[in-house]
């Protein structure tokens, strides 16, 4: 089994006085370790005769719709993300796969720093996280800005390494992630005040910071977040609301 580099998000210098400018991708081992936690972690079953399974990657291969909505309700509260494919086709599939099939449900908010970004994504069981450590999707131009709210996929400095690691922008990033290749497929559109008051006083992951191992949280899971950083906010649920209703253009005025 290769090794693979956690997707976990390059940062150049930004001009944010409380950010330190540093990359810390690091190359990990896949794991054999496994330690599945309890509910909420465990997806829903499946629609009857359907062979979708979050232990399969490969199963999870539903198209989004042009543009939908996901609801996440998270220990400080709800917010909802409005997703564009257009935006970044191949990154809102596999978000719309994620939200539905519940990956995201008892993750935690793992890379809080203020004034950047907001960071979720590894699952709270190890065997789910070792199924989708090699699961990448290439990567795509980048049509939309990190500005405010926006969601991009976490990826290493190599091509192609998206995975299912997720970052809410808390601040314009614009200057330098469009340049990275930091491809938005989605904004915050209600909850924003949510996200700012989740928990970021552990920072950074290490090496950049005393916070939460990436790799830790990939070989053990929710029991290691609940020993060593118990304050972390978390996913309760996320679930796909509906997709986004089309407003009909008005009726053309005919002369008189």
């Amino acid at each position: 089994m290769r090794k693979q580099t956690v997707p976990i998000l390059i940062v150049a210098a930004l001009a944010l006085a409380q950010m330190a400018a540093s990359a810390w991708a690091a190359p990990q081992a896949h794991s054999a370790t496994k330690n599945t936690p309890s509910s909420p972690a465990h997806p829903a079953p499946p629609a009857k005769g359907s062979s979708a399974s979050l232990l399969n990657p490969a199963s999870l291969k539903l198209q989004a719709p042009a543009i939908f909505d996901a609801r996440f309700t998270t220990t400080k509260g709800d917010f909802v993300v409005q997703v564009t494919r257009a935006w970044s086709p191949r990154g809102a599939d596999r978000f719309y796969n994620l939200v539905k099939y519940h990956f995201f449900d008892g993750a935690a908010f793992f890379r809080v720093i203020q004034g950047f970004v907001v960071q979720f994504g590894i699952s709270p069981r190890p065997d789910v996280s070792r199924a989708w450590e090699n699961a990448e999707i290439a990567d795509e131009p980048v049509t939309q800005s990190n500005t405010r709210g926006m969601l991009t996929f976490a990826k290493t400095n190599a091509p192609n390494t998206r995975t299912t690691q997720v970052f809410i922008n808390l601040n314009d990033n614009s200057n330098p992630l469009d340049g990275m290749g930091f491809s938005p497929f989605g904004k915050v559109t209600s909850g924003m005040e949510v996200i700012d008051k989740l928990y970021g006083e552990y920072g950074d992951a290490p090496p950049d910071g005393p916070g939460p191992d990436q790799n830790r949280i990939q070989r053990e899971g929710k029991a290691y977040l609940e020993k060593a950083f118990p304050l972390l906010d978390t996913i309760k649920t996320a679930v796909i609301v509906a997709p986004a209703p089309i407003v009909p253009s008005k009726p053309a005025v005919s002369a008189k």
